[in-house]
C-alpha cells in the first residue's frame, strides 16, 4: 500500500475538524481501522487493496468506511461509560442506561462489512419435511 488509505485531511472532510488532541489519536486509529478492515478481509479470503485493485470495491468507499469507524470511536468517551440513552427516576429509584459500545474499544458493524464487500453469506439446506433420502 502506497501511503495511507486515508488522511487526517480526508477524515477531517469526511467527519468534522478534529482537535490537536483527536488528530494524534485519529492517525494511529487510521492505520489500526485499515488493519482490522484487513483481518476481515481474509477472514473470508479477500484482500482489501486487491478488490480496489481490480474493481470490485470503490476507494472511496473504503475510506468512508474508515472514516466512519475512526470517527464514532473518536466520539466515545473514555473518560466515563459512554451512554448513548439514560433514564432516570425519582421517588421509585430507577436508573437506567444503554451503552453506546460496551466493553469499549473499536467495533466495525456488520453493515460496514457490507458495504465493503466483506459479509460472509452462508448457504445451506435443511429438509423440514424428513424427505431426505441421503444415502
Amino acid at each position: 500500500m502506497e501511503g495511507k488509505i486515508l488522511t487526517l485531511e480526508d477524515l477531517k472532510i469526511l467527519f468534522r475538524p478534529l482537535t490537536q488532541a483527536e488528530e494524534l489519536k485519529a492517525d494511529r486509529l487510521i492505520d489500526t481501522v485499515y488493519e482490522i478492515l484487513q483481518q476481515e478481509a481474509k477472514r473470508v479470503g479477500k484482500d482489501l487493496q486487491t478488490m480496489i485493485d481490480q474493481g470490485d470495491l470503490s476507494l472511496r468507499v473504503l475510506q468512508s468506511v474508515i472514516a466512519d469507524i475512526v470517527g464514532r470511536t473518536l466520539m466515545t468517551a473514555t473518560n466515563q461509560e459512554p451512554v448513548s440513552q439514560f433514564t432516570q427516576s425519582a421517588l421509585g429509584y430507577s436508573v437506567s442506561g444503554t451503552y453506546l459500545v460496551p466493553g469499549g474499544g473499536i467495533y466495525v458493524k456488520k453493515s460496514e462489512l457490507a458495504r465493503l464487500g466483506l459479509r460472509r453469506q452462508r448457504v445451506g439446506v435443511m429438509d423440514v419435511y424428513g424427505l431426505d433420502q441421503g444415502d
